[in-house]
């Protein structure tokens, strides 16, 4: 039946759009679609270029809708109580949906929420994807910002509500429209053409890993023969990554042939690009993929420690587990071995003219070998008072010192989601991270096992360029853990 409401100087000429045409909107408890759910849909149908039917409903999502997702949409936990569950809309949803060209903003957030919808109920869904984004980008390169507000007002288009599905999504066919008005419609149907166009997967691929494959970040495992780890890798945008991966335009015989010997393909979305980071380096020192470069767990690292004495700081190399680098102690390094560690203080020492029998490296009485070849100021024979010796010590070692870590007890690090939809809480204690929360209780059981998790060299640098650019708003200040209290 044709929409009364339809507005006829919207018809779009494109042929690629003349098609059957569902624009599409959701909102959601949260970015990711394998872990969140929908709270609402809208769905706005198009045939001849023209639209013909719109629909929308809330759905009840079985999960606590976040109070930045309820300020964000207006849907509050009240709102979606009595509201149908996805099961009780899917026959609505498919009707609407199957067999016509999936159009969104940001597309591969909605359809992968769609997928996933289907998937737990045991059902498949399909379609052909177009999103106004890369549309946008595509067709108007000159400009920065393609998000839907900017597209909005650098179109003079109107939203009856933003951030609600049926609002959002019928902007889509204006935008369309406008797009043609100002692009033409043969540059609209030329660059629809590219956006549908995918990448073709080798055939020892499922062909449907492309459909599944969502736009946001996280961490890709690629598996060979016999299910064998071969490669972990990070991205801002995981799709286009691992697409990239298998297309003609290999850089190197080395990706090439990884791209010959992958499988399957498995990945864990994170939200932001800190998450990722993150997950990369356990998973690489954990996992051992045979592709990597590995990277180093603290187990075989040494730094170097001082530790109060009655004359002064006594100066140690020790392995870094036993140096509590997390807590207060001056720590310095991570070196791969005792041995460079040693080095690393005997340059320093040269460098500033320090003692190496006040620092405790150079055995016997009397002066140090140093002072008789003048390179010494004379700490080991009195010459130089052992307080600025110490100070200098200090000083010299400042560009490796491990931070102290500058909160009372573990935060939460905020992080907002590259879709938009929510934030994530990185829980940390002492450069250690512990892992994300949503809630509160998960936030506690990571505080608690917090002992369990050992210093990673890897993260600590991860974690400490993060911690000096972050705003104090994002940062949590967190209950100790109940063994620490």
């Amino acid at each position: 039946m044709k929409d009364p409401f339809a507005t006829p100087d919207l018809r779009i000429e494109a042929p690629a759009l003349r098609g059957p045409v569902a624009c599409v909107d959701l909102e959601t408890t949260g970015g990711m679609a394998v872990h969140h759910r929908v709270i609402e849909v809208g769905i706005v149908l198009l045939d001849d270029g023209a639209v013909v039917e719109r629909w929308s409903s809330l759905v009840n999502p079985g999960q606590r809708i976040p109070p930045t997702i309820e300020q964000f949409t207006g849907i509050s936990n009240e709102m979606v109580v009595d509201a149908p569950s996805f099961d009780d809309v899917r026959t609505e949803v498919r009707r609407r949906l199957e067999g016509r060209l999936f159009v969104a903003h940001n597309a591969r957030f909605d359809y992968g929420f769609v997928r996933n919808e289907f998937r737990r109920l045991g059902e498949k869904f399909s379609a052909p994807v177009l999103c106004t984004v890369r549309l946008s980008r595509l067709l108007f390169a000159e400009h920065a910002r393609h998000n839907l507000d900017t597209l909005i007002e650098r179109h003079g288009l109107e939203c009856s509500q933003r951030h609600r599905a049926l609002g959002d999504a019928e902007v889509l066919p204006a935008l369309l429209a406008a797009f043609e008005r100002t692009a033409g419609s043969e540059r609209l149907q030329d660059s629809v053409q590219s956006v549908l166009h995918e990448t073709r997967l080798p055939p020892h691929l499922p062909q449907d890993l492309a459909d599944d494959l969502p736009e946001g970040p996280g961490v890709y495992l690629f598996r060979g023969e016999g299910d064998a780890l071969l490669y972990v890798g990070k991205s801002r945008n995981l799709r286009s990554r691992v697409l990239a991966h298998f297309g003609a335009e290999h850089r190197s015989s080395k990706e090439a042939k990884l791209a010959r010997q992958v499988r399957s393909v498995e990945w864990r979305e994170t939200g932001g690009e800190l998450g990722a980071l993150l997950l990369e380096s356990r998973l690489v020192k954990e996992l051992r993929p045979s592709a990597n470069r590995q990277l180093r767990g603290s187990a075989g690292l040494h730094c170097i420690r001082l530790c109060p004495g009655p004359d002064g700081p006594a100066v140690e190399i020790v392995p870094l587990a036993d140096a509590d680098p997390t807590g207060d102690e001056e720590s310095y390094g991570p070196f791969r071995t005792a041995r460079d560690a040693t080095r690393a203080l005997e340059g320093k020492a040269r460098e500033a003219c320090l003692c190496l029998k006040t620092m405790g490296l150079e055995p016997g009485a009397g002066s140090c070998f140093g002072h008789q070849l003048g390179r010494c100021r004379g700490a080991c024979v009195g010459k130089e008072p052992r307080a600025l010796h110490d100070a200098r010590l200090r000083v010299a070692l400042s560009t490796l010192r491990l931070k102290p870590w500058p909160f009372p007890g573990p935060i939460g690090l905020k992080e907002r989601m590259v879709s938009g939809e929510g934030t994530v809480l990185h829980v940390i204690d002492r450069w250690r991270h512990l892992g994300t929360a949503s809630d509160e209780a998960e936030v506690a059981a990571l505080v608690d096992r917090s002992s369990d998790v050992q210093f990673d060299p890897d993260a600590y640098r991860i974690l400490v360029k993060c911690i000096e650019r972050v705003a104090p708003r994002e940062v949590v200040l967190l209950a100790a853990a109940r063994s620490r209290a």
